[in-house]
C-alpha cells in the first residue's frame, strides 16, 4: 500500500467555470464568468479551470475564451487552466499567452477506451496520442501541462477498463514531460476499492507521477472516492461548486446525471477531517450561492443548505 502522511494539505482545482459550465445549454455572460473566477482565486483556490479552447460549434459556452482571459484580473501564485483537444487549441492558447493574457496551465485529453474516444474526441486512441504528442511539443515550456485520462475507472460503452492500460497511458504522458495526470471517473463508475487500487498501483509503478483525482458523483460515491484517493496518496483533486458539470451539452453519453464532486461539500469534508484545503471557509458558502445565482437555480451542495460542519477547521486556526 502507498504510504500516506496524515493531514497533509490538499490542492483542489475549482472546475465550475469550465467543466461545470460545459454542460449548460444557456450561455453564461463573460462578465459573470470573470466575476466567478476572480472570486475563486480570492477564496484561496490555487488551481482554477478558467475556460476551454473548444470548437465553438461543439461547445458554444466557450466561444468567449480569449475575451474572458483578456479581461481576467489574475492573482499571483494561481494556475489558470484551459482545456485543449487538438493542435489548433494549443495555437490559440499560445496566441493569448504571447499577448500577455493567456493561461498558465493546459489540459491534454485522452480516453482509456476506443468507444469513448470516438464519441468524445471523434478520433481513435492511437491518433489522439499522436495529437497529444504534437500538442505537448507545441506547448513547450510556456505552460504547466496536465494529462487527463477519461473513463479510467470504467467506460459507459465498453464496460471495464484494464488498469494496466491506464498505467501505460500515464507512462506515455510522463514520457512527454507531463507529470500531473488526472484519472477521470467520467460517468461515476468507480468505487473506493477500485480507486484505491488504481492510484496505489499507479503511484508505485511511476514514481514521477503527480496524480490528480477527478470524480463524478453520478451514483453518489464521489466524496467516498476522494477519501479513498487521499488514503492512496493523492493530494490533488478536481471539483465544481454545486456539483455541476459532466459531458458537453451537445455530446451526451453515460445516461442521466454525470455532475462533478461538489466543491463546498468536498472542502467541508476535508476540513472536518483536519486536512487543510487552503480555502477560506468564511467565504465558501457565499461563493456557492454566487454560483447558484449565475445559473439561476438551486445546485446540489449539501452544506449550502445545512451549513458547514462545526468541527471543520476555520481560517486562522491552522
Amino acid at each position: 500500500m502507498a504510504p500516506t502522511i496524515a493531514n497533509e494539505k490538499v490542492v483542489i482545482c475549482e472546475c465550475f467555470a469550465r467543466d461545470g459550465l460545459q454542460n449548460e445549454p444557456n450561455f453564461v455572460p463573460t462578465a459573470v464568468k470573470r466575476q466567478l473566477i476572480e472570486q475563486f482565486a480570492r477564496l484561496g483556490f490555487t488551481r482554477i479551470e478558467a475556460t476551454s479552447y473548444s470548437n465553438p460549434k461543439m461547445v458554444p459556452q466557450f466561444v468567449d475564451a480569449t475575451e474572458l482571459l483578456r479581461s481576467l484580473q489574475r492573482q499571483n501564485g494561481v494556475f489558470y487552466k484551459a482545456t485543449c483537444a487538438n493542435l489548433k487549441a494549443i495555437e490559440r492558447a499560445r496566441t493569448d499567452r504571447d499577448a500577455g493574457t493567456g493561461v498558465n496551465e493546459l489540459s491534454l485529453l485522452v480516453s482509456a477506451s476506443e468507444a469513448h474516444t470516438a464519441k468524445n474526441l471523434r478520433t481513435t486512441r492511437s491518433a489522439q496520442w499522436r495529437n497529444v504528442a504534437e500538442m505537448a511539443a507545441a506547448a513547450g515550456t510556456n505552460f504547466r501541462l496536465i494529462g487527463v485520462i477519461s473513463v479510467a475507472f470504467g467506460c459507459p460503452f465498453e464496460g471495464a477498463v484494464d488498469p494496466d492500460l491506464v498505467i501505460d497511458d500515464i507512462a506515455q504522458f510522463i514520457a512527454l514531460g507531463v507529470h500531473h495526470v488526472a484519472l477521470g471517473d467520467t460517468t461515476g463508475m468507480a468505487s473506493p476499492r477500485t480507486v484505491r487500487s488504481l492510484f496505489e498501483r499507479s503511484i508505485r509503478a511511476i514514481p514521477k507521477l503527480i496524480p490528480i483525482a477527478h470524480f463524478h458523483d453520478t451514483r453518489g460515491t464521489g466524496l467516498a472516492n476522494c477519501i479513498a484517493a487521499y488514503e492512496a496518496g493523492v493530494r490533488y483533486f478536481d471539483s465544481s461548486f454545486g456539483g455541476v458539470g459532466g459531458h458537453p451539452a451537445k455530446v451526451k453519453y453515460g445516461g442521466g446525471y454525470t455532475g462533478n464532486v461538489c466543491t463546498e461539500d468536498l472542502v467541508n469534508l476535508f476540513e472536518s477531517m483536519q486536512i487543510d484545503t487552503g480555502i477560506d471557509l468564511e467565504g465558501l458558502l457565499a461563493s456557492a450561492e454566487l454560483c447558484e445565482r449565475a445559473l439561476q437555480r438551486e445546485l446540489r451542495g449539501h452544506v449550502t443548505r445545512s451549513g458547514l460542519n462545526p468541527f471543520a477547521m476555520r481560517t486562522g486556526s491552522r
